[in-house]
Formats: structure tokens, sequence, C-alpha cells
């Protein structure tokens, strides 16, 4: 029974540690965790503990690191275990299976983390045809009108709206063509 309540108590430090990093949950503090999850550790055994958890977590979700990637790593990990800062296989374990059902969510929070511009939420298109021009004559020609969602997470949207006629819109695909040669060349070069 104890085996069960040190890898219940390691999942739930390891899902603390995500939600106050990774979450932005500010009501998971140290000292909670601590009289949670693990109330007959001292203090300082509590936090070397929380502070090696919490830099292997770190490490992980930095590198984004896959399957294989985890093993090597939980591998070395408990290699080190007679020395410094090394990890048991249970902890190892518990790691591995944290961060197979952290993963994406992690890297999502990540990625939200490091925008500091409005990232686009959404696009919508359709092709008109105009019967007029602006001057009231008829027209019959084609236009593009796109319309993008741009926004932050946990703000509201702001939209824009494009309207391109035949010749702007070949000008467009003609500069996404030049962007698209150049990725290729910078890739190529690698």
């Amino acid at each position: 029974m104890a085996d069960a309540d040190t890898v219940k108590s390691l999942n739930g430090l390891l899902n603390g540690i995500a939600q106050k990093i990774y979450y932005n949950k500010s009501e998971i503090t140290e000292d909670l965790l601590k009289n949670e999850l693990y109330p007959d550790l001292s203090p300082e055994e509590f936090h070397a503990l929380h502070e090696k958890m919490k830099s292997l977590v770190k490490s992980i979700a930095s590198a984004d690191m896959d399957q294989a990637q985890l093993e090597a790593f939980l591998t070395a990990q408990t290699r080190k275990q007679g020395g410094s800062g090394g990890v048991s296989a249970e902890q190892a374990a518990a790691l591995s299976r944290f961060w197979k059902s952290h993963r994406a969510r992690i890297r999502e929070s990540l990625v939200g983390q490091s925008r500091w511009e409005p990232g686009l939420r959404g696009l919508s298109w359709r092709v008109d045809v105009q019967t007029a021009s602006s001057r009231g004559e008829p027209s019959g020609n084609a236009v593009a009108l796109v319309e993008l969602e741009l926004g932050r997470q946990g703000e509201d949207s702001d939209f824009v709206c494009l309207e391109f006629d035949e010749v702007k819109v070949n000008q467009v695909l003609k500069k996404m063509a030049e962007i698209q040669e150049s990725i290729d060349s910078i890739v190529n070069k690698s």
C-alpha cells in the first residue's frame, strides 16, 4: 500500500508542478503540495524533491521530448541514482506517464506563453461578383473577401476584413511563392 501512496503522491506533485508553471494556477504553492501530498517529509526534504521534479519537468518540456528521447533521458537519470540528482525507477515511470498525458497541453501552453503579438485564430473567405463599382457603374468583376480573426488567448478577438480584386490576388500569390522559394532555399542549405 505504501508503494501505491508513493506513486499517487508523486503523480500529484507532477500535476501540481504542471498546474503552477504551465497552466497558470497561482493558488498551487509549494506549501500546499507539501501539506497535501507529503505531510511527513521535512520542509528541506520536500523542497529538494520539488525542485528536482520541477527541474526534470522543465527539461522534458523545453526539449518537447518524444517517447524515445524521454526514455533515453530517464534512463540516464536513473543511472545517476547513486550520485547526485538522479531518479528512482518509480520516479522515472511516473515522469513517463505524466509526460505522455500532459505533453500536448504543456506544449500548447508554452507556445501561448511565447507569443508577444496576437495570433491568427481563424480565417474565412469567399468570392463575390461585384454588381457595381464605387461610382455606381455596372461592374461584374469578381472580388475575394477575406476575414481574419486575430487575438490573444483569453482575450476577445479582433476582425480584419480584406477585399481583393483579381490583380491583388495575383500579387499576393506571387509574394507567397517568393516566400516559399526563400524558405526552400534556406532549408536546402541546412
